[in-house]
């Protein structure tokens, strides 16, 4: 394989599916800055796999402009960006409960954060005449769910991520999404196993739940030149969660055929 210089950020890759990003690209090639609001997770993965570290909290407009500018500096221009932080609601709620100060947090770092980082490198990229980002939406952003903050940020992403395509297309900027289904990530793999694991894995037409470098291939594939046609489009990675979930009203998805 052909060494692959170019540079990559990867915002929220300090742990889960955008610590699998930066591991999968370093492997092919790619030289990888690890951008974290939580500088320790962020240095412990770049001392790993040998890319860069930054702290990094894209609420912050100004921040996300001075990291930018100072990644551009020390490593040159940012041919990729992948947009993997995220805040999530652990705990469902009735929308009548639903805690406003953790509403806004959700919303604030998943939907403003997203729009920061893209706005920023984005433009960075179309000033060069070629980038790619990839925004890390979800599942959830196509489907109800309890999650009354979450999905709705990630539906937002989903449309940013189109806003953006057309807007940068001509600049030579490619923007896309990658909505995972239930991922195996530590938060995840900590919780209870047995029953709880063979429902979440009943209601996929593969039958399991989705590996977070399995995840990353997808992200790491639109990132890359071999998307080159490839804008405004999300990739769904949920094991066929979304093409199942109807099927409960017909007894369930069919079995292994004999």
């Amino acid at each position: 394989m052909e060494e692959n210089t170019n540079l990559s950020v990867v915002v929220g890759g300090g742990n889960g599916i955008g610590a699998s990003c930066c591991r999968l690209m370093i492997e092919r090639g790619w030289r990888v800055v690890v951008a974290d609001i939580n500088k320790h997770a962020a240095d412990g993965v770049a001392k790993a796999i040998g890319g860069f570290s930054y702290a990094l909290d894209i609420c912050d407009l100004a921040a996300v402009e001075e990291i930018a500018a100072e990644i551009e500096h020390a490593h040159g221009s940012v041919s990729a960006m992948v947009v993997a932080a995220a805040a999530f609601q652990e705990i469902k709620y009735s929308p009548d409960a639903f805690p406003m100060d953790l509403w806004q947090k959700i919303i604030k770092v998943n939907l403003e954060g997203t729009f920061n980082a893209n706005r920023v490198f984005g433009a960075r990229m179309a000033r060069k005449g070629k980038g790619s980002i990839v925004n890390i939406a979800s599942i959830l952003g196509h489907a109800s769910s309890p999650q009354h903050a979450y999905g709705p940020t990630k539906a937002a992403v989903l449309n940013l991520t189109r806003n953006m395509a057309a807007q940068w297309g001509k600049s030579g900027v490619r923007v896309n999404s990658v909505s995972p289904g239930a991922t195996l990530v530590p938060h995840v793999v900590a919780r209870p196993t047995g029953r709880y694991a063979t429902d979440i894995d009943a209601q996929m037409a593969l039958g399991r739940r989705i590996q977070p470098n399995e995840i990353a291939e997808g992200v790491e594939f639109l990132c890359s030149d071999r998307a080159s046609a490839i804008t405004g489009t999300d990739l769904l990675i949920d094991a066929g969660w979304l093409v199942a979930n109807s099927w409960g009203l017909y007894g369930g998805i069919p079995g292994p055929v004999e």
